[in-house]
Formats: structure tokens, C-alpha cells, sequence
């Protein structure tokens, strides 16, 4: 690896360019699901190449490449640099970069199982296994669970002297029951929606969900949906799981803050952010008990937005994003930093593999925890809903109006929770939403979500990103019915 990026590097100087980087990157995956009782995919696969990132005549050039021999680099390096001449003929101004020292490093995420050790056969047994109890339940219509592991190598090396290897293992896993009777659709997902829950972990994190345990009950629930009541529309109380929370976080914070949407450099998916610049520091973005970071750093948990460098060297930090409820901060790196007052980058530049350039993208956005029990927030709570497990969401291209439905509801009366709901959707506008937000459960109620499928970028770059939250309350939201009959 090594060998190839010091040729990368020297030979995009030897060709002009002023500033080079590349990355070499191995990676790893096992993907595998089951559906009623069958293997439904087993793949595994890799993939190795060099990208390679330049400045020649003030404008930015990428090439990639597969081709690891001393040729191959040297003219992908070539090409790199070709792409940055000529896109220098159209340029408005040449691109400047905060500063950023050398580092020399080495890293690796701690985990205790490689579950690349462990035989396929038993990770389809642990699903098979919980299938089977899904649809021991009766009214169960069709079963799936799936696990997803990545193993990501790779050295950055720059033309201001970095060297940096890292390696993150990625495990998740998680099952889905749906039921379907007459012409409606109900699903419950353990430990969540859309794949479950994934981390910067071995395979010690399946056997920790230990998906078997809960088929029965979710079985049940999807079941059960089927007889429960409508969601009751207009203004009301809910409050949010922590799994609900972090997409909402995602979605409505996490999306806005990256700053080349802000400038408008990055708009191809999902539109830009009503976020302007001229918002920092200003912004009533939340009430006085929300505090929002974006942290990569191994101390915040094993997110999937945890690292110890980025992909432009820059070392994993801690950013304020909303204080107190106050707007601080923006996702940036080091060519976006001066456009927000900042003589440094805080770190947020990835890649989803060799042959992409690094855009900048979330790490792990979270709220910091507040100070209820969960029992005491649900007593505390006289009329309201509550909401679990997403199950659609939708949001306007600048992050500011939202609808989210959830798969399940709980009515709370009087302190309790009553009868189970379904079709539970709420709607908002983001900073409307966020000062509704008057309570949040504490640091025991907390978890570090993964979100492994954000989409960004064309040609688009999936990533995994993290949002750590614990249940909390918002008032006087809207409330309806979403898939109703």
C-alpha cells in the first residue's frame, strides 16, 4: 500500500500538481439474508484500488484505479492531474485549503470477534433461527433477517507528509415480521428498521441483539396491528424512541449542517439547506435542553461515523452543533472551513470506497442526553403518543418541512401507556419541531444508533453515519394516519 501511494503522490508533483493525496483502500463485505425460512443472499466480496486527488493550476482533478502496478499508478496520478488543468480553464477561483499538520499514524476500532472468522453457516443459523419463531406466530406472512459486515483497510498518504492507517470492522443485524391481511401491510423490525442495528463492532454485536429472543414478540406485534386503532389525528403530545429520534436527527440536523450543501457545491441528491450561513450562531434552533454534537472520535461509542482521521487526514474532533438550543456549528472541511470564519476543517471529509472522492459527510450526530427516567416521562405525561421504530420519511429539499410515520404507537393517559395505535405519522417544520422539545431521557436510556445506508453524492456514495439519542418530548406536533385503508 505504501508503495503505491508514494508513487501516487510523487508523480502528480513530477506533473504539477501543488497538492496530492491518495488513498488506498481494501474492503471487505459479507452480506446475508433469509426470508421464510430460506437463504435469501450470500455474497462476499472485495475490492482494492488507489484514488487519487489533486491541485494543479488551482483546481481540484480525481482519478481512481485497480490497477496496482507501477505503470497503472503512475498514470492514474498522470490523469488526475490532466482532469485539474483542464478544469482549471473554467474555474472561478483557485481553490485554498486550511491549513492541516502531518500526521503519521496508525488505527484500528477495537472489537472482539472478527465475524469474517466466524463460519457462514452459523450466522444463517442464527437467522434461520429466528425466522422460525417469527413465523411460528400465526398470522405472519413473511420472515426476513440479515446481517451486514465490513471490513475497511486503508492508507491515506498526502503531499504534506500524512501517513495514516486505519482499519474499521463494521458488524449489524436485524429481522422484520410483516403481516399482511386484506389489503393492509403491518411490520415490526427488531432492534430496528431498514437492516437493524449496525456499529464499529465485531461480531460480538449480533450475539449481544440476540435476534432469536425477540421473533416471538415481534411476530406478535406485527400481528397485532392488524386489530389495533387508527392513529388519532391533530395537535398532541408525543414522545419519540431513541431510534425514531436519531432519524429524525438525521434527517432534520445532520443533512442541513453539511456545509457543501449550504454552498451549494452538493445538490445533485436530496437538494441543499435552508441552513445559510448567515443562520450561525443566531438560529433558535431547538429549545434550551438541546444540545447536538457531531463527534467522530472513539470516546462518543463505536458509531458508524466513528474514526480517527478523515479522508483528508484531518484528525477526528468534536463539534458543537447546536448549543442550548442555539445553532454553533457546521460539518466542513478544509476547503469549505473559511467560508464559516473557521481556520481549520473539523474533520468530516469521507469516501465509500477508492474510486469516489471524498465529500463531506456526517459522522456521528447526536443529542446529548437530558436528565428523565423513561417511567417518570411516561407519568409525566398526561395526553399523548408514543412513537417507535420508523417506518417512512419524507423531507423537502432543503431539510425544513418533514412527515415521518413510525411502525407501531402506544396512546399515554393519564401517565400510562394504554392501548396500542397504528399507522402513527407525525409532521413539522425542523426548527418549529426542535423548540417543541421539552424533556429528554438520561445517559441510561441512550444509544448510539447506525445508520448504514446514507445517500449522497452523484454518482451516489452510500455511508454509514451515527446518531446517538434516548427518548424525548415534543408538543404540540401534528399528528395523523399514514397508510390508512
Amino acid at each position: 500500500m505504501q508503495e503505491w501511494a508514494n508513487t501516487a503522490i510523487s508523480t502528480a508533483r513530477l506533473r504539477g500538481a501543488t497538492y496530492a493525496d491518495a488513498r488506498v483502500m481494501d474492503i471487505r463485505h459479507r452480506d446475508i439474508s433469509v426470508k421464510n425460512g430460506e437463504v435469501g443472499n450470500l455474497s462476499e466480496s472485495e475490492t482494492l484500488g488507489i484514488g487519487i486527488r489533486v491541485i494543479a493550476d488551482g483546481a481540484w482533478g480525481f482519478a481512481s484505479t485497480d490497477r496496482l502496478t507501477l505503470e497503472g499508478v503512475q498514470a492514474c496520478a498522470a490523469e488526475a492531474v490532466a482532469i485539474a488543468k483542464a478544469s482549471a480553464l473554467a474555474k472561478r477561483e483557485n481553490v485554498a485549503m486550511a491549513p492541516e499538520k502531518a500526521y503519521i499514524d496508525t488505527w484500528q476500532n477495537p472489537f472482539i470477534k472478527d465475524p469474517f472468522r466466524i463460519p457462514v453457516e452459523r450466522q444463517i443459523d442464527v437467522l434461520l433461527a429466528a425466522d422460525k419463531e417469527m413465523r411460528k406466530v400465526k398470522g405472519v406472512t413473511l420472515a426476513e433477517g440479515s446481517m451486514a459486515f465490513r471490513r475497511i483497510e486503508q492508507l491515506f498518504v498526502s503531499s504534506i507528509g500524512s501517513s495514516i492507517h486505519q482499519v474499521k470492522m463494521q458488524s449489524g443485524a436485524g429481522i422484520v415480521a410483516m403481516a399482511f391481511a386484506g389489503n393492509e401491510i403491518q411490520k415490526r423490525s427488531y432492534p430496528n428498521s431498514f437492516g437493524g442495528q449496525h456499529m464499529l463492532l465485531g461480531y460480538e454485536l449480533v450475539e449481544a441483539l440476540d435476534l432469536p429472543s425477540h421473533a416471538q414478540r415481534v411476530g406478535e406485534e406485527a400481528v397485532a396491528l392488524h386489530s389495533a386503532a387508527q392513529c388519532p389525528e391533530g395537535q398532541r403530545t408525543i414522545i419519540l424512541d431513541s431510534s425514531q429520534l436519531g432519524l429524525q436527527i438525521h434527517e432534520s440536523i445532520g443533512h442541513p449542517i453539511e456545509l457543501d450543501r449550504v454552498l451549494g457545491m452538493e445538490a445533485n441528491f436530496a437538494g441543499m439547506s435552508f441552513l445559510t450561513v448567515d443562520k450561525l450562531r443566531k438560529l433558535k434552533y431547538g429549545s434550551d435542553i438541546v444540545n447536538v454534537v457531531a463527534d467522530a472520535r472513539l470516546a462518543h461509542g463505536p458509531g458508524l461515523g466513528t474514526f480517527a482521521y478523515d479522508d483528508e487526514g484531518v484528525p477526528a474532533q468534536c463539534t458543537p452543533i447546536i448549543t442550548n438550543g442555539l445553532f454553533t456549528g457546521y460539518l466542513s472541511n478544509r476547503e469549505t472551513a473559511s467560508a464559516i470564519g473557521e481556520n481549520r476543517s473539523n474533520g468530516t471529509m469521507r469516501t465509500e470506497s477508492w474510486n469516489r472522492l471524498p465529500i463531506i459527510r456526517m459522522t456521528n450526530i447526536s443529542i446529548h442526553p437530558g436528565t428523565w427516567k423513561y417511567d417518570d416521562l411516561i407519568a409525566d405525561t398526561d395526553d399523548g403518543i408514543y412513537m417507535e421504530t420508523n417506518r417512512s420519511w419524507s423531507i423537502d429539499d432543503r431539510r425544513y418541512q418533514f412527515q415521518f410515520s413510525t411502525e407501531i404507537g402506544w396512546e399515554i393517559k393519564g401517565g400510562k401507556k394504554t392501548r396500542m395505535i397504528k399507522n402513527p405519522s407525525y409532521s413539522g417544520i425542523t426548527t418549529e419541531f426542535w423548540n417543541s422539545c421539552d424533556a429528554i431521557c438520561s445517559r441510561d436510556h441512550w444509544t448510539l444508533w447506525g445508520t448504514p445506508n446514507c445517500g449522497k453524492g452523484q454518482p451516489m456514495q452510500t455511508m454509514g453515519t451515527g446518531h446517538g439519542a434516548a427518548p424525548a418530548r415534543f408538543r404540540n406536533v401534528k399528528v395523523g394516519v399514514a397508510f390508512a385503508k
